[in-house]
C-alpha cells in the first residue's frame, strides 16, 4: 500500500471543495501546528498532520438573509460528525491504510466538543493534537476560516510537509542529534 500524501489529499476534488469552504489557509496552518505538536503528545506525526489538514472538511455554510451567520453556525453546526465521514471516505478512496483512515477520522470527529450537549470529551493523544492545532490557529468570531492562500502556495507548503514526513522519523532525528 503506497503512502497517501498531503498533496494527494489536496488534489482530491472533495477536499478542494470542502477544505476551501472551511478555509484552506487554516487547514494548512493546522497541519503545520500538528507537525510541531505531535512529538510532544507522543503520537504519530503523519496521522496528526493529515487529520489536522482535514479537521474542518465537514463544515456547512450557515447563511441568513444572504449573510454568514456565525451565531447560527455556532449553535447548530455538526461539522465534526460530517467531516469524520468525509475524511474516512476520501482516505479510503485514496488508498490509506484502513486502520489509519479510521484513526484520522476519529481525530477529525473529536477535534471539537461543540456538537455534544455536555461538551466533555476524553481524547487520545492523536485527537488532542488535532484539537490543539485547531486552537493554535483560531481567531475570534471564526475569522481564521476567512484567511486566504493561493492554491500554488498551499500546494508548496503541503509539499514541504510531505518532504518532512517522508524524511527520517523524529525518533531517528533525535537519536542522531544525541
Amino acid at each position: 500500500m503506497s503512502r497517501v500524501t498531503l498533496l494527494d489529499l489536496f488534489s482530491h476534488s472533495d477536499v478542494q471543495k470542502y477544505v476551501k469552504r472551511s478555509g484552506l489557509a487554516h487547514a494548512v496552518a493546522c497541519a503545520y501546528h500538528a507537525y510541531r505538536l505531535a512529538p510532544e503528545y507522543k503520537t504519530d506525526v503523519e496521522l496528526a498532520v493529515k487529520a489536522a489538514f482535514l479537521h474542518d472538511i465537514g463544515h456547512y455554510t450557515w447563511y441568513r438573509d444572504g449573510e454568514w451567520d456565525y451565531e447560527l453556525y455556532r449553535r447548530n453546526d455538526i461539522h465534526a460528525i460530517k467531516g469524520a465521514e468525509r475524511a474516512h471516505r476520501i482516505l479510503i478512496e485514496l488508498g490509506e491504510d484502513p486502520a489509519d483512515a479510521k484513526r484520522i477520522s476519529l481525530a477529525v470527529l473529536l477535534h471539537t466538543d461543540s456538537f455534544l450537549p455536555e461538551q466533555s470529551i476524553r481524547r487520545e493523544p492523536l485527537q488532542e493534537v488535532v484539537a490543539a492545532a485547531d486552537e493554535a490557529d483560531e481567531e475570534p468570531g471564526g475569522l481564521h476560516h476567512y484567511r486566504s492562500i493561493s492554491d500554488y502556495e498551499a500546494a508548496y507548503r503541503l509539499r514541504q510537509l510531505d518532504t518532512l514526513l517522508a524524511g527520517p522519523s523524529l525518533t531517528e532525528q533525535t537519536t542522531a542529534a544525541n
